[in-house]
């Protein structure tokens, strides 16, 4: 039996030549902001033998999976949704009686991925239907819907199709993707009308095709549909359908002034890129703060220093200050800093230094934990300190933070906190949170309904609302009497305080829509169900024991009742029966931002890159030498060193159906050093493909290469260019060597020149792949084996040998490793002094990460492949 991946999304780790994936479908219906997608994949076993076959999909974080289905053979496999301690017990007893069970949660940054895998026998169909919900959230003035697909191989049917229904009328749609090039931009297919709007994509096998004759797919990454709505009232919008309502409400109201206090980390763990990038970010809101706004600056390390005394109107000189302080900035008291924030504010406030309709509010930012053990009686001070009269964010860095810790502290005063992912666009993530708190509309906002017409109300005190955003209420109406459904909004505006009221009238949706079948008749009650959940989850997380115990319980009833697969509940289904095995069940959970530090978690910070840049991974080794696999798609990077004696070449890259080898050689210092240890480097790389009839030798001296029956040689100190039919050069005068080989991959080596007196050290290169995806599923070699992705998990952290390198358990290819934190640097930037990269190092030369021991990839000769 072989086992095959197909997929909606990430890397298929087997050839897809034996299973034939000849439908993928993305089939979405948003009805008032509410998002119900449908993903569907069918496939044949071609093979002559069964083969395991997984389906994996990436879905948003926000979302609710609903359903889940299996069809083989005619025969239909529908999952369930359980309590999760019982969903886990059955896992468990399968595991446990020797059945193949699998449990399936693994977290991204924006999204999450559903994987499940099925025995097929040979020449069988298999499909599969995963179906999930989300309340789309109004940020920056619009709603995104956002599709994740990567099927890796031509789809005879490939079809994304969005149908928007909003009573209020549509104001504009845009739909973009991350892969579409200029000849697939006709391909998406729009038709917007006043309440409705439908797009679709359904390229042909042959546009799908990456080039002519070849088999890669130009269908990699994400279908975006953004849209807004027409707004005529400050009341906002009320649909009513089925006995449940839900009210939409962001008015067009001038802006409130803002006293912000940025209480900012600058302990030594944030020093480096996240004190670099921490600094761009704030040079940039500086410039964004609006001059009707005040503000202050803490710093805190061991000690706590304030910009100025109290807080400062933003002129233009007062900016300019504030960006030389902030230029200047190169464990964690988070107690006293922010109560230093509280109390300038509160003394300000005294001395009515600040407009009398303002928010204040402060904006923390800090990759460490408290330094006292006792969080609780942190946020207890800063709560009782706070005291409702300002709101805290809570900005955490990396992956080392006590997220909880800052959650809870930020839900408990009036605010939320956020994730900061590390990685290359931590400055735009900083600076995006930024904007979506930069311009509050309202203060203390009330939302008021008949007490004798509704019930099972969701929130309806809102502590602010910001420009781009949007408020939404949902409940229950008694009865169907709508005179006397009277509705109110009040709150704090910049000039008087704010009112409007209201008559309700249910709108006609047959009218709207006539030529619908409306297939989603109950989406207010599964919006209210969905908005309940989420409300509720977010209190279990802090009050007194009875409180949380009560509204966890409540959240469970609820996600059972509506088949929600929320962090208290699992989607079980019912593997079919195999030769080998009795059924068995496969789980599928919802991860929650605390379990990164709970439990096994996954280390992947996913996603939310610019719109039109979808990241790669990067693969290199440099330095003495280390090896580094850069995972953009979950923030996150995996290291080891190989240690050898000069003269040992390696295997770096071994693909025999392209016909593609990389061997390097490394070489030792010129002699041993005071300290006994001797460093080495790669010096030399042999570069052959076969079928292209190219071999490259790269030394830290010069470079030849071998093409059409003839040697050229190029030298370091030389700019130099050269364009063949096979490949392409391209040298950095004493810098860098692009290797572009035709219709595959592209190499980039770096020289790393050491001053030629140094007693020592010598010159030496860094080997670096770009484009790994276009080589074939069979890769291997020292790096080749990562480049079709690395399934691992990291759990049990604790304090390692150095204090800021703490240590971990991984778990990779069915063994337990002990890991350290570190970093690694990646000079394509900066080939003088390279960018720290935070990595998870693994020891004594990779063993249990790399195929086999380290000695199985050492070679005879630089193009020699054993």
């Amino acid at each position: 039996m072989r086992e095959t991946h197909f997929y909606l999304l990430t890397f298929p780790s087997v050839s897809l030549s034996q299973v034939e994936v000849y439908s993928v479908t993305v089939d979405c219906t948003v009805t008032s902001r509410f998002a119900h997608t449908v993903m569907t994949s069918k496939a044949f076993n071609k093979a002559n033998s069964s083969q395991e076959i997984f389906f994996e999909v990436e879905l948003p974080k926000t979302a609710f999976i609903t359903n889940f289905s299996m069809e083989i053979e005619g025969q239909v496999y529908v999952g369930e949704v359980k309590e999760k301690e019982k969903a886990k017990k059955q896992y468990e007893k399968a595991v446990s009686s020797g059945q193949t069970a699998g449990l399936v949660k693994a977290s991204g940054r924006k999204m999450e991925k559903f994987s499940v895998s099925v025995n097929i026998a040979a020449e069988s169909n298999v499909t599969f239907v995963l179906t999930y919900e989300e309340l789309l959230q109004r940020k920056l003035g619009r709603y995104e819907l956002l599709t994740r697909v990567k099927p890796k191989t031509l789809v005879q049917d490939f079809q994304i199709v969005t149908n928007i229904y909003e009573p209020q009328g549509i104001s504009y749609v845009d739909a973009h993707a991350t892969f579409l090039s200029n000849e697939l931009l006709p391909l998406v297919e729009k038709t917007v009308t006043d309440r409705k709007a439908h797009i679709s994509f359904s390229p042909t096998m042959e546009q799908q095709r990456k080039c002519p004759g070849c088999d890669g797919t130009l269908i990699d990454g994400d279908f975006i549909v953004s849209y807004d709505v027409k707004r005529e009232k400050n009341l906002g919008d009320i649909q009513i359908v089925n006995g449940y309502f839900v009210h939409f409400f962001a008015p067009e109201l001038p802006k409130l002034p803002k006293n912000v206090v940025f209480v900012i980390d600058t302990s030594s763990s944030m020093r480096g890129r996240k004190m670099e990038q921490t600094r761009d970010a704030m040079l940039a809101i500086l410039q964004q703060v609006h001059e009707d706004d005040h503000f202050a600056i803490v710093r805190f390390d061991t000690v706590i220093e304030t910009w100025k005394d109290s807080l400062t109107k933003a002129t233009k000189e007062n900016i300019t200050e504030a960006m030389d302080y902030i230029r200047r900035l190169y464990r964690t008291n988070i107690n006293d800093a922010v109560l230093t924030a509280v109390n300038m504010l509160v003394k300000d406030r005294q001395m009515e230094r600040l407009p009398e309709r303002s928010a204040d509010m402060i904006i923390l930012l800090t990759d460490g934990m408290p330094r006292v053990s006792n969080i609780g009686k942190i946020q207890e001070n800063v709560l009782t300190a706070i005291g409702g009269n300002m709101s805290l964010y809570c900005l955490g860095f990396g992956n080392d933070v006590d997220y909880s810790f800052l959650d809870v502290m930020s839900r408990q005063n009036k605010g939320l906190a956020r994730r900061i992912f590390e990685a290359s666009d931590a400055v735009a993530q900083l600076q995006g949170f930024y904007d979506e708190v930069a311009s509050p509309l309202l203060l203390e906002v009330d939302m008021h309904y008949p007490d004798n017409a509704v019930d099972s109300l969701t929130t309806s005190h809102f502590s602010q609302l910001f420009n781009g955003t949007e408020i939404v209420v949902a409940g229950h109406l008694m009865d169907n009497d709508l005179d006397n459904f009277l509705v109110e909004v009040v709150g704090q505006g910049l000039e008087e305080d704010f009112r409007v009221q209201g008559q309700v009238s249910a709108a006609d949706w047959d009218v709207f829509y006539p030529d619908e079948e409306y297939i989603f008749g109950d989406f207010t009650e599964r919006l209210w169900a969905y908005l309940t959940i989420q409300q509720l989850l977010e209190k279990s997380k802090s009050g007194t024991p009875d409180e949380k115990a009560n509204t966890t319980a409540k959240a469970l009833d609820m996600s059972l009742q509506y088949s929600f697969v929320t962090p208290l509940t699992s989607m079980v289904v019912t593997k079919p029966e195999t030769e080998d095995s009795t059924s068995s069940p496969l789980i599928a959970d919802k991860l929650t931002e605390g379990t990164w530090r709970k439990q096994r978690y996954n280390y992947i910070p996913a996603q939310s890159y610019p719109q039109h840049y979808q990241p790669r991974p990067t693969y290199f080794v440099d330095g003495d030498p280390h090896f580094m696999i850069e995972l953009p798609d979950r923030g996150d990077a995996l290291c080891f060193n190989i240690n050898d004696k000069p003269g040992t070449i390696f295997n770096l890259v071994r693909d025999s159906n392209s016909g593609i080898l990389v061997n390097g050689e490394i070489i030792g210092d010129k002699k041993t050093p005071p300290d006994g240890k001797i460093n080495t480097y790669f010096w030399r790389f042999g570069i052959v493909h076969q079928t292209l009839g190219v071999r490259l030798e790269v030394s830290t001296e010069d470079i030849s290469l071998f093409q059409d029956g003839k040697w050229v040689k190029l030298l370091w100190s030389d700019a130099a260019s050269i364009k063949g039919s096979n490949v392409d050069l391209l040298v950095t005068k004493d810098r860098s060597l692009t290797v572009t080989l035709r219709d595959s991959v592209k190499f980039v080596i770096l020289l790393h020149k050491v001053w030629k007196k140094h007693p020592y050290h010598r010159d030496y290169l860094g080997f670096y792949t770009l484009d790994s995806h276009l080589l074939s599923p069979g890769v291997h070699g020292l790096l080749g084996q990562f480049y079709h992705g690395i399934n691992y998990e990291v759990a049990d952290l604790h304090p390692g040998k150095v204090p800021e390198k703490p240590d971990a358990t991984m778990y990779v290819k069915g063994q337990e490793l002990n890991v350290t934190r570190g970093w690694q640097r990646d000079f394509r930037g900066d080939v003088k002094n390279g960018e720290n990269v935070p990595c998870w190092f693994i020891h004594n030369n990779g063993t249990g990460l790399i195929d086999g021991h380290v000695t199985d990839y050492i070679v005879s000769g630089l193009f020699k492949s054993v």
